[in-house]
């Protein structure tokens, strides 16, 4: 099959949907590659570049329309590149087949086959097709990017001698890709991140990059796996429940970013004009629905306002477009993955397997017909696991009370273990000769002291310790040496091994210190 890539017609766009990486891998697949001259130019992609990948650069869009079996799109085609191609052509891109009725009747009326990457199902195995992770992951990064470029102070506190400068606090709507990139991006600034999802499995997540989960007294909650890995619609009592929250902290808030969104829908308002008139003059809200009609308000697509009281309010749609060249390259290769799937034998011939759990979602137009929306997937989507119950916060009572059981519960275990040793050491004495008692007692001596030293060390502690721990040791060597000379054959071979291999534990565990230390020196 041949497959191209034209340039991208919408204004402002800078991606491309084929790379010369990319087209080297199709190639492999059985394909002959082909692009429109100057379409990775914005992307930092040259003809010239293609060319030497083996991809063959034609001048026009009509050119490369009328020469390939695919066209690998990014943004959804307007109605003249649909009317460019012919039946039994098929299409890969963006497609938004929800919002765009009339130009699916198009594309069905000219007979292609309309493979839309926005509607890939959240399933395991589709994950490396997963277009629109990808280009959340890049959105959520440059979010908080531009939220910086926008904000007045820095993200991390400083105390400095020119004064103290507090932290930023930063509110993320949706833990999706897009938030967690938000999220990861924004702590690792330095800024004092929140968060919060109609998900409450994802608190775990959250929290485990240093965020905090913002939660709500309600019971409803979602499951993943039932909306095909994406978020639904809330209930009116939900909504209110979580404005009233959002309420609560817009006047603390210095950054707030956006990402909710549910597919076939206009993006839910969740930053409404109050919240913004509640924030500090020079704070910034970034929202990444703005394509979709935006969560907040204010927001006017492909434009940064400013509100009366001093707020920024960026509604910019190309944030993935502002990082071509890695937007294009998983782009790419998300489109190289799809035609892998399409491509089962490797020779370059497309079976378009309608049975298959991904290829069925994705494709919209087939065969003259409308197949959107897809039914089910017959795997459930991805889903994380329900969230396990928080422990009950013990009193200071409660828990000097557990203490004492505990510390009573492990006196009485180690009385009864010293008991039955005793006893043991009694009954053998009345038996064995008194040389064995004298070494039998110096070996039981060392277990009980050895064990009681090393098990009582912090398991989190066990590794930066296991030198200075190790050095007890040193205990065993000296009670070897008393041991040599004092017996016979035996007892001398035993001690000399003890020796041997607590010299290994002492000087093993100085030279493995050494190492970590060394780990963490600045060259």
């Amino acid at each position: 099959m041949k497959i191209g890539a034209p340039k991208e017609i919408f204004e402002g766009e800078a991606r491309v949907a084929m790379t010369p990486d990319s087209a080297l891998q199709l190639q492999k697949l059985g394909h002959e590659c082909f692009v429109e001259s100057g379409a990775g130019a914005k992307a930092g992609f040259a003809d010239a570049a293609y060319a030497a990948a083996g991809v063959t650069v034609l001048p026009d869009a009509a050119a490369l329309f009328g020469a390939v079996d695919v066209v690998a799109k990014v943004r959804p085609p307007v109605a003249a590149e649909v009317d460019l191609m012919r039946k039994g052509q098929t299409l890969i891109s963006f497609f938004w087949p929800a919002q765009n009725a009339e130009l699916l009747e198009r594309a069905k009326a000219r007979g292609a086959t309309v493979v839309a990457m926005d509607m890939v199902p959240r399933i395991s195995r589709a994950q490396k097709m997963d277009a629109l992770s990808s280009m959340a992951n890049i959105a959520g990064y440059r979010a908080v990017i531009e939220a910086g470029n926008n904000f007045g102070r820095f993200f991390t506190g400083q105390v400095t001698a020119a004064g103290k400068v507090p932290p930023a606090k930063v509110l993320v709507v949706g833990a999706g890709v897009a938030g967690l990139a938000a999220i990861g991006t924004a702590t690792s600034l330095g800024a004092i991140t929140y968060a919060f999802d109609v998900r409450p499995e994802v608190a775990e997540q959250i929290e485990s990059m240093g965020a905090n989960f913002v939660y709500l007294e309600f019971e409803e909650a979602q499951d993943g796996a039932a909306t095909g890995g994406y978020a639904a619609p809330s209930s009116p009592e939900f909504r209110e429940k979580q404005l009233a929250k959002f309420r609560e902290l817009a006047p603390e808030m210095d950054i707030v970013i956006t990402t909710a969104l549910i597919p076939g829908r206009d993006a839910p308002k969740l930053w409404l004009d109050d919240m913004v008139k509640a924030m500090k003059p020079g704070s910034v809200v970034v929202d990444l629905a703005a394509e979709r009609g935006g969560n907040c308000d204010l927001t006017v697509p492909d434009q940064k306002v400013v509100s009366d009281n001093g707020v920024t309010i960026i509604g910019y749609t190309d944030f993935p477009s502002r990082m071509a060249a890695q937007a294009s390259t998983l782009y790419s290769t998300n489109i190289r993955h799809m035609m892998a799937d399409l491509t089962p034998k490797k020779d370059g011939v497309i079976v378009h397997n309608m049975e298959d759990d991904v290829i069925r979602g994705a494709t919209v137009t087939h065969d003259g017909a409308i197949t959107f929306p897809p039914p089910p997937p017959k795997v459930a989507a991805i889903s994380a696991a329900k969230p396990k119950e928080k422990p009950k916060e013990l009193t200071p009572e409660e828990k000097k009370a557990a203490e004492k059981a505990a510390f009573r519960k492990q006196t009485r275990d180690q009385v009864a273990l010293l008991v039955i040793g005793g006893g043991l050491l009694l009954a053998a004495g009345l038996v064995a000769p008194a040389s064995f008692m004298q070494h039998f007692i110096v070996f039981v001596l060392s277990v009980f002291v050895g064990f009681q030293v090393i098990w009582n060390v912090s398991h989190s502690l066990h590794t930066p310790l296991m030198a200075v721990t190790n050095a007890i040791s040193s205990i065993i060597i000296l009670g070897a040496l008393m041991q040599i000379g004092s017996g016979g054959f035996l007892a001398l071979v035993l001690a000399a091994l003890s020796v041997f291999m607590a010299g290994i534990n002492i000087f093993g565990g100085f030279m493995v210190t050494r190492r970590m230390l060394a780990m963490f020196q600045k060259s």
